[in-house]
């Protein structure tokens, strides 16, 4: 799969040239168009995107720094695979910062942040029927990325790209269903009305168990994998 349109994109700022990179590469990640599994050749990204090698090596290093990508020895760098293990032990972080989020934002109650979250919502149920996973998975990033926002807490900004990297480039690991997006929507929709009322611990509560039901979803299948010969449970890209 080709890294780039060729000659697309006109940079804007060599000053924040590696910015501007891990930008683009990032989109490309939590977009698709750079799979799990695959191989960022530098050679052929630096040519494709019209810059030295000098900033990209920069950039992959952000890029690696927030878990989108790998450098792994004698494999070169790579978009970082859905591991079970390694998405159950994100998951296990993803309980406590989801919670700790909705309870700050239930505390805040930023009229305006909840208004978008309920409008996020209505979009996800639009995804339902016709099923869009492709639109219910942008959804359900803005639905979580919203709380961490409504929460007003600048130390929960830098988790947001453990949120992406769970729920938006490795989903296909989870293999989502229709049926649990149902399901999931109405939580949503328990979360939103706890941080409405106010009610902070009820908040807290929801969205922990909200994450908690994807963390023993992933504990059952490498409960499963070791069963059938101690397999590390490698998801499908």
């Amino acid at each position: 799969m080709s890294t780039s349109d060729p000659g697309a994109h006109e940079w804007r700022s060599p000053i924040r040239l590696v910015d501007e990179v891990v930008k683009v590469l990032r989109e490309r990640i939590y977009s698709g168009a750079l799979r799990p599994g695959e191989v960022l050749r530098q050679e052929q990204i630096a040519a494709d995107f019209g810059i030295s090698r000098t900033p990209l090596r920069e950039a992959f290093r952000v890029l690696e720094r927030d878990g989108l990508i790998r450098n792994e020895p004698r494999r070169g760098v790579r978009v970082a695979s859905a591991d079970l293990r390694r998405l159950k032990d994100a998951y296990d972080v993803r309980e406590a910062i989801d919670g700790v989020a909705a309870r700050l934002a239930a505390g805040r109650r930023d009229a305006a942040a909840l208004d978008r979250l309920a409008a996020v919502i209505e979009a996800q149920r639009a995804a339902l029927e016709p099923w869009d996973p492709i639109a219910y998975t942008r959804t359900n990033v803005e639905f979580h990325v919203g709380i961490m926002e409504a929460a007003h807490n600048e130390f929960l900004t830098p988790q947001v790209p453990l949120v992406r990297m769970t729920a938006q480039v490795f989903t296909p690991a989870l293999a989502l269903s229709v049926e649990r997006a149902v399901r999931a929507v109405a939580e949503h929709e328990e979360i939103l009305a706890a941080m409405r009322a106010g009610d902070a611990a009820r908040a807290e509560e929801l969205a922990r168990a909200h994450i908690r039901r994807t963390r023993l979803s992933l504990d059952a299948r490498i409960s499963a994998a070791d069963g059938d010969g101690g397999a590390e449970g490698k998801a499908a890209p």
